[in-house]
């Protein structure tokens, strides 16, 4: 078992979102071409009626149901040709009693017309006379005015991550301009001697930056805006300033490097200096992540992350991500897609703590397999080949081969 001063992951992410307040930044108004993936700060209703009058679904003619009745191919019922409706343009006429328009998919009814005979249940006899050979009922083959949405009906809720087909129906409605919730700026702050910047050349004892390429592109992707403060050397007064300076700057601050329990790990130590109520917690049962810090300093979310590149994403997507989408008051229909598939080997895992395998998936005679990718958390080329993560929660220890899991494809 683990040490108990380790929370629990449950307990942890408890801890930490119920001091993160919800929807706390600021709103702006912008178009809506450039709303795509950002979240809606208030409840969005429609103006008016879509799609605002009646439309046919098919090719055919417009007619009244009762005119129809009882039509079938041997005793056809004949209706005089009135018009066309042109796409585009409202009808100039009326159907009366046995009368009928041609009318294309999506043009508008005429007055007097409650259905649509389509084409193929038609034989023209002349320009102005028809054959109807199949009855239709009323508001057969007819979207109503109202059948899209109504006016007054919500359309999208606050709080909703906006995808193509939102901006896309917004448009439909005649929007242009909608209020979004700002997206959070995200510091990231690398610490380590042994750091260098990616485009230099590794010498003996030295590692390429890593990590703030991967927390920026994780930052992009949940709706934020990465600002890198640079590599600091493991000394306590330039982390200092530098930390304060990004508390100051930005919403969310990430400190990469120094949570582990060596005499140069400072982390949790700036974090509680920074403002109360300070660390919540520092250490989760998890792995890779164990020495992971959250703190909350001043009303803002701090961050210690584990230096290792796989041990930072997973404490990302297991801490950050959930801030961020409370910070930006995302609603909880936010869900992170899971696949099924059969484990390719078994695999062993702790009691009392939250496992996270790197797995890649492959087709075997038409079942999924997930094949575990086991490398250290140092090593970045197992979330490169990976496809998603098993997760093997703390109450299990372990799961068998062939068994059915879900891997998270995060």
């Amino acid at each position: 078992m683990l040490d108990k001063q380790y929370l629990s992951l449950k307990e942890a992410l408890n801890l930490l979102l119920d001091k993160v307040p919800f929807k706390n930044l600021s709103i702006e108004e912008i178009p809506i071409e450039e709303a795509y993936f950002r979240v809606s700060a208030e409840d969005i209703f429609s103006p008016e009626d879509l799609p605002g009058f009646r439309r046919s679904t098919v090719d055919g003619f417009a007619v009244r149901a009762q005119d129809t009745f009882g039509a079938k191919d041997t005793m056809p019922a004949y209706l005089m040709v009135k018009g066309e409706v042109l796409m585009g343009e409202a009808p100039s006429f009326e159907l009366n009693p046995g009368e009928a328009a041609y009318i294309p998919t999506g043009g508008m009814l005429p007055k007097g017309a409650d259905a649509v005979v389509m084409v193929e249940h038609v034989n023209v006899v002349s320009s102005d006379l028809i054959e109807v050979l199949k009855p239709v009922g009323p508001l057969e083959n007819v979207i109503l005015e109202d059948e899209d949405i109504k006016k007054g009906e919500l359309v999208i809720p606050a709080g909703t991550k906006l995808k193509p087909h939102h901006i896309g129906g917004l448009a439909g409605l005649g929007f242009t301009k909608i209020k979004v919730v700002s997206k959070p700026k995200v510091g990231i702050i690398l610490t380590g001697d042994e750091i260098i910047p990616h485009h230099e050349k590794v010498s003996p004892g030295k590692v390429r930056d890593i990590n703030s390429f991967t927390l920026a592109g994780m930052i992009i992707e949940e709706g934020g805006i990465p600002v890198k403060f640079g590599i600091v050397q493991d000394d306590y007064q330039a982390i200092k300033e530098v930390v304060t300076e990004a508390h100051r700057q930005t919403d969310i601050v990430l400190i990469t490097g120094g949570t582990s329990a060596g005499t140069k790990d400072v982390t949790a130590k700036i974090i509680e200096e920074l403002g109360p109520p300070g660390v919540l917690f520092h250490g989760v049962s998890i792995k890779p992540g164990k020495p992971v810090i959250a703190g909350i300093c001043n009303h803002k979310p701090v961050f210690g992350l584990p230096g290792h590149p796989v041990a930072v994403y997973i404490c990302f997507f297991l801490f950050v991500r959930p801030v961020m989408q409370r910070l930006m008051g995302l609603s909880s229909k936010n869900y992170t897609p899971f696949v099924k598939a059969k484990m390719a080997k078994s695999i062993q895992s702790q009691a009392g703590r939250t496992d996270f395998i790197r797995v890649y998936l492959e087709e075997k005679n038409g079942e999924l397999y997930a094949v575990p990718l086991l490398s250290k958390s140092g090593l970045i080329m197992s979330l490169v080949k990976a496809d998603g993560l098993l997760i093997i929660p703390d109450d299990l220890l372990g799961v068998e081969k062939d068994e059915e899991v879900e891997i998270c494809l995060c």
